[in-house]
């Protein structure tokens, strides 16, 4: 009885279990009979799912996803309540058919999201890179504006004031030490009318202009001195016209004639306008103009040194050689190319200055180097004697000792001031730039013979 009890009770424990494997059984049933009152087309479309349709189908997907995990917890591989899968595929084969279509389905989603994954790593990484290569073109855009910003800094930081050591502006700040009105302005700089601010050239060539009312000689000074330069000989000089005049109406038809008439040297930056700052002169000026004839012409002496003493100073910087000239003057020809080569070929290295012409200032050949200290000579006597004298007094402070006899610093003035023969250039201006006043000293060259013609047209020869 005891056994077949227990029998009885083994028996009924299998039927525990056969009933539990029934409910499970049934309950696939039930779940198959759920996936299978779906539409047939919606079963057929199951099996062809591509990722990029998942909009259409994304109800389908999560309840067919629902069943896959309904069926994988109740088909899992338990040693003693799972059937095998060869038992599965025997005894119910459409549910093992459906068990192996939703693992692949499964595999294939993992495959996918691998996928996704992948292709947002490479979008991530995608769009780091062009953040750095927009990091590193905006800092060769940065350091390109920069070294742009840098160079025009070097332009205008000559506007700006001196109160800075920059070694452009020092130029002009010897003026100070003689104009104690200018210690108080904000600028020191003649205003820049047309120019490329050329500099690192061999020549910087000078031209002082004012109004001689009716009678203008600066085109036809211009033509010549522009004109008879080959292209190589004008890329590397730089001609400045100084408007040193504060007609305003003066400054605009220099300009008008200058832009219609050398257009081309104009832009290549061979030629250059400036006007001197009204501010720059001293009040002498303004209470010696108010005077009669002998405080008008002293005023004019004076200014004419100031004037020249400022383009000095700007041309300075811009060549190894400044050529001093007026814009009453015709050049001759070939005139530069003499120059250069008279210059390039000198046996002395010890010239202060050389003559190609022996009228006034005109013709004067400095190194840019020395122009500082002629400068600073010039505004020391500026209201004593006119420059041509004043250039003549610096050898005698500079070159002759005390108590040495006047021929033997003569002498010694020849080796250092030097006389190109015969000179390079005219003077023609009849209309003097002192107003009311006419001249007539004409410069004539015949040979290694120099004429000239004085006011009252006698004519002396000139050693």
């Amino acid at each position: 009885m005891g056994q077949g009890r227990g029998g009885g009770v083994q028996r009924r424990g299998g039927g525990v279990q056969r009933l539990r494997r029934g409910a499970r059984g049934s309950s696939v049933a039930g779940a198959l009979r759920v996936a299978s009152t779906r539409p047939a087309s919606s079963r057929g479309q199951s099996g062809q799912l591509h990722e990029d349709q998942a909009g259409e189908r994304a109800d389908r997907a999560g309840r067919r996803h629902a069943l896959q995990l309904f069926l994988l917890l109740h088909l899992q591989d338990d040693s003693d309540q799972a059937p095998s899968v060869a038992n599965k595929r025997r005894d119910c084969p459409g549910k093992f058919e459906l068990w192996i279509n939703s693992n692949q389905l499964i595999h294939c989603r993992h495959h996918i999201l691998e996928f996704k994954e992948k292709m947002l790593r490479l979008k991530n990484k995608t769009e780091r890179n062009r953040q750095e290569l927009i990091k590193a073109l905006s800092k060769m855009k940065y350091e390109m504006t920069q070294r742009k910003n840098m160079s025009i800094h070097l332009v205008e930081k000559k506007i700006n004031t001196l109160g800075k050591s920059e070694t452009a502006s020092n130029t002009f700040e010897i003026l100070k030490f003689f104009f104690p009105h200018l210690r108080k302005a904000g600028r020191i700089y003649p205003d820049v009318i047309i120019g490329k601010e050329k500099t690192g050239v061999s020549f910087a060539l000078g031209i002082s202009t004012v109004n001689r009312g009716n009678q203008s000689y600066l085109k036809q000074t211009l033509n010549s001195v522009v004109s008879r330069m080959t292209p190589s000989e004008e890329k590397d000089s730089v001609v400045i016209v100084s408007v040193a005049d504060g007609n305003e109406d003066y400054l605009k038809s220099v300009v008008d004639m200058i832009t219609k008439r050398f257009k081309r040297q104009l832009r290549s930056g061979s030629l250059e306008i400036i006007s001197i700052p009204a501010f720059f002169y001293p009040n002498i000026l303004h209470v010696k103009q108010s005077t009669e004839d002998s405080g008008r012409s002293e005023s004019w002496r004076i200014k004419q040194v100031l004037d020249f003493c400022f383009l000095m100073l700007y041309a300075q910087p811009k060549a190894m050689y400044y050529l001093q000239l007026e814009d009453d003057i015709i050049a001759k020809k070939t005139y530069f190319t003499k120059i250069t080569d008279f210059v390039h070929n000198i046996t002395s290295k010890n010239w202060f200055y050389i003559e190609f012409s022996i009228l006034g200032f005109i013709g004067k050949l400095f190194k840019s180097e020395d122009l500082t200290d002629f400068v600073r000579f010039f505004l020391m006597f500026y209201k004593d004697k006119p420059i041509d004298l004043l250039l003549g007094d610096i050898f005698q402070v500079k070159m002759c000792n005390p108590g040495e006899t006047p021929e033997k610093c003569a002498e010694r003035n020849k080796q250092i001031r030097i006389r190109y023969k015969p000179s390079l250039f005219q003077h023609v201006g009849i209309e003097s730039s002192l107003p009311g006043e006419e001249q007539y000293s004409k410069e004539l060259h015949n040979s290694n013979t120099f004429f000239k013609i004085d006011e009252q047209h006698s004519l002396e020869k000139m050693a």
